[in-house]
């Protein structure tokens, strides 16, 4: 479904009854519309936590989310100071900035710049609710007894099977909280009179709700949706994760509505708060209505830490343009003895690095993840659907890796694994859980001490190979197959052993595994999909069909699936899903290569790890319950490179890199050029945003230590035993204990195409021009020799990349 399919589901059905509540609705939805969306831990995904402010840049976006969550979306200004001073970020660096974001009605200098970040960091505070008011009134914090009561309902009402007593899901979310809230004596106990029966006596629906206490607490039309939008904020991940739902809404009945739900919920306590203490507020309420009527308009603070953050962009865009204009290796030319292709991830820049370094025979490519086949998939005896695509797509296939018939084997397995479902239940289960410890802990001691020290490796279990079901039939098939060669830029010159490899993690006691696995396959490792496409480019009626348009695979060319582990470096290759009679010593020399090109890639990340003591120390650190830092997954991801991989090749990367295979020369229609960028552009810099949004706010867009974290409904954590949903990325995947491992950067999208055909896309995808003109992406254009030529300077205007310096000047500049 399209993204704006996925906000039209944020509407409502029925027709306005009266301007009242036509005006409170759209401001529901428009509030809605500003929360970024969260993934369950299962299947969790990359996002973009300023997804909802894509349509104003950053100062803009800090003045607002100031107001709504009391964040900062740039970095201490010590951050700066620092770089400044250490020369990382230079005064030609500062120019630019200024040359290319400041506002047109913004009038500074490099001196001004440097001596505003000489200043201490400007304090930012969310704009009050009622329940903060009425704390500071009574003493008691309301905010945190709301955020306790609304976590017990939420925790089992939205449970994706975590809970053993979820909550019943007949009706509403609304409806079902209220009924749950008419019995809770809590707020009464703690001084809130008469809430059960307040609740009772609510609005049977939350729309009413919305209209009856925006009224009761006098929020003017120009306030509500600024109001709307804080307490939405207020719910934390809460809020984040219903608003997923929107996202499913069309397989989700009442999914779109469950946002207005939650947000009635919110306002019925700020009502019956208002309604009991609000004699004592009334001023600092009024006074609260008023600054959130008031525009959106950024501070000078503001303006100045969006043109600090551009500058430390600028300086990284200087260093990876000094790397690009190095002297490129000549072309290799003639068949390679092997071609292996790795998903487009930063991680996979490293290990391509090191492959090419161990045997210049492998060509490697760069591609997303998921290979083109968004697959519903369903896994060996599993009755569950997997969606292994990016989650800015729907599926093209249904899959799944068993036989057409239940053999006695799956059949089996299925038994085991309700057993195994049944007996963990069993263990938790509060009335057996203590009983269960007292008779059998003993026993468990020999089995804790091995897990403990990660002595023991899990054996592995590979499921049988995947295969299309019926319904994705021959035509498609080799239509497909044909989109997935040409986005590669892979239509000759195969190799005789051509590559397809996937990446996961495997690590243990972790929650937020599945951000460690591929986001490109919907936070699921990406062999299923690997494996998929290389049986589709081994079937000789797909190869029939391809040779019809134009793409001819010599007879001797196998594909091979395979599962690059990140945490080992380890990568396994499914030579079973494919007979390969007389290939053994192809397999056998290809295998060696990837065994030694492991062996460099781990000796390079060991150097970033804390306490990883050379390569081999992290063979372990994936299966060791108490490391917190089983690798770093995208952290220091900086840039997206489309262009041959002749460009790249031999240039040390350091892992920040994003590497898509482009040739131009081969789209003559720029259809993949659009693919390219409206998908893994747009993916990549979800993954950029979520990083630089989980380091420059932590509070509101960061999951906080992994040291205090608790599952909640197998949807997020909680940081200790209370308190509000967390979401985003724990702080020690940003932070290695002493400094930031994450630079917080947006990302730097550097294309090897025509500007006139970038341009193209760009007024055909208002969504992705968007991204570009409010600067949440910067847009280089390579010139012919992979060098940085041209910056995408907004409405749709290039500057020449050598030209910017000299331009600074005269652009409404002081003297630095």
């Amino acid at each position: 479904m399209s993204a704006e399919m996925k906000e039209a589901a944020m509407t409502f059905a029925d027709p306005p009854q009266n301007e009242p509540v036509a005006r409170v609705r759209q401001a529901a939805v428009s509030a809605a519309q500003a929360i970024p969306p969260a993934w369950p831990l299962s299947s969790s995904v990359a996002v973009n936590p300023f997804l909802g402010q894509a349509c104003e840049p950053l100062e803009a976006a800090s003045a607002r989310l100031g107001r709504a969550a009391g964040v900062r979306l740039t970095m201490p200004r010590a951050w700066y100071c620092e770089a400044i001073a250490a020369g990382r970020i230079t005064d030609q660096d500062l120019k630019d900035a200024l040359a290319g974001s400041s506002p047109k009605d913004v009038v500074l200098s490099v001196t001004a710049l440097k001596d505003a970040a000489l200043r201490p960091t400007p304090v930012v505070k969310a704009l009050p609710t009622v329940a903060e008011l009425a704390a500071g009134a009574t003493g008691t914090n309301w905010c945190g007894l709301i955020e306790d009561r609304f976590g017990a309902w939420a925790s089992g009402y939205f449970d994706e099977g975590q809970a053993l007593w979820a909550s019943p899901r007949g009706k509403n979310a609304y409806l079902s909280w209220r009924a749950g809230a008419t019995h809770d004596l809590t707020p009464e106990i703690a001084g809130l009179s008469g809430f059960a029966a307040f609740v009772f006596d609510a609005p049977e629906t939350a729309e009413g709700v919305l209209v009856r206490a925006s009224q009761r607490l006098g929020v003017p039309a120009g306030a509500l949706e600024a109001y709307f939008h804080r307490l939405l904020t207020a719910l934390g991940g809460w809020a984040q994760y219903v608003r997923r739902l929107a996202w499913d809404a069309e397989t989700r009945e009442g999914a779109a509505d469950a946002m207005i739900d939650l947000l009635a919920v919110r306002l019925l306590w700020e009502e019956a708060l208002f309604n009991r203490y609000g004699d004592r507020f009334t001023e600092g309420w009024l006074d609260a209505l008023e600054a959130y009527a008031a525009p959106i308009s950024p501070t000078m603070d503001e303006v100045v830490d969006s043109l600090l953050q551009a500058s430390a962009e600028r300086a990284a865009e200087r260093r990876l343009s000094s790397l690009l204009a190095a002297a490129a290796p000549a072309a290799r030319e003639g068949r390679p003895r092997g071609q292996a292709a790795f998903c487009i991830d930063v991680r996979s820049e490293v290990f391509r690095r090191a492959l090419e370094s161990v045997t210049p025979e492998v060509q490697t490519l760069g591609f997303a993840g998921f290979f083109g086949l968004a697959a519903r998939h369903r896994r060996f005896a599993s009755d569950v659907d997997e969606m292994r695509m990016p989650v800015l797509v729907g599926p093209i296939a249904s899959t799944c890796a068993h036989g057409l018939g239940v053999g006695r084997d799956e059949a089996g397995a299925r038994v085991r694994a309700r057993a195994a479902r049944a007996w963990g239940r069993f263990k938790a289960a509060a009335v057996s859980s203590f009983a269960f410890v007292e008779a059998s802990g003993p026993l468990y001691a020999g089995k804790l001490v091995v897990d403990a020290l990660g002595l023991k490796a899990k054996g592995e279990q590979t499921d049988p190979a995947p295969h299309f079901e019926a319904s994705f039939e021959m035509p498609a098939r080799i239509a497909t197959a044909e989109t997935i060669l040409r986005a590669m830029s892979l239509t000759h010159e195969f190799a005789p052993l051509v590559l397809l490899i996937g990446h996961g993690a495997k690590v243990t006691n972790n929650p937020h595994a599945s951000a460690l696995a591929c986001g490109a396959c919907g936070g699921h490792p990406g062999d299923v999909n690997a494996r998929l496409a290389a049986s589709l480019f081994n079937d000789t009626h797909v190869r029939a069909g391809l040779a019809d348009r134009g793409i001819v695979i010599p007879d001797d060319v196998l594909f091979l699936a395979g599962l690059h582990d990140t945490t080992t470096d380890k990568v396994a290759l499914f030579c079973d899903d494919r007979r390969a009679e007389g290939r053994t010593e192809e397999i056998a020399w290809i295998l060696e290569q990837l065994k030694d090109a492991g062996v460099l890639a781990r000796s390079e990340r060991a150097r970033r790890l804390p306490g990883a003591r050379g390569g081999n120390a992290l063979l372990k650190r994936g299966r060791d319950w108490s490391q917190v830092r089983p690798e770093w997954g995208l952290a220091g991801c900086q840039a997206f490179i489309a262009a041959p991989r002749e460009r790249t090749r031999d240039k040390n990367l350091q892992g920040r890199v994003f590497l898509h295979d482009y040739v131009w020369s081969r789209d003559p229609e720029f259809l993949i050029l659009e693919m390219i960028m409206t998908a893994p552009v747009v993916v990549a810099s979800w993954i950029s945003l979520q990083y630089f949004g989980s380091a420059v706010a932590p509070d509101a867009f960061g999951a906080g230590s992994k040291l205090l974290h608790n599952v909640v409904g197998g949807i997020g954590v909680l940081e200790g035993n209370g308190g509000i949903l967390r979401t985003g990325l724990p702080w020690q995947s940003i932070h290695d204990g002493d400094g930031y491992i994450h630079e917080p950067l947006r990302l730097c999208v550097c294309i090897e195409a025509p500007r006139d055909a970038i341009v193209g896309v760009l007024r055909k995808r208002a969504e992705v021009r968007r991204l570009f003109d409010n600067r949440w992406m910067s847009l280089i254009a390579l010139d012919d020799q992979g060098r940085m030529a041209w910056r995408y300077a907004g409405d749709l205007n290039w500057t020449p990349v050598e030209a910017l310096a000299a331009q600074s000047a005269a652009l409404h500049l002081q003297p630095a």
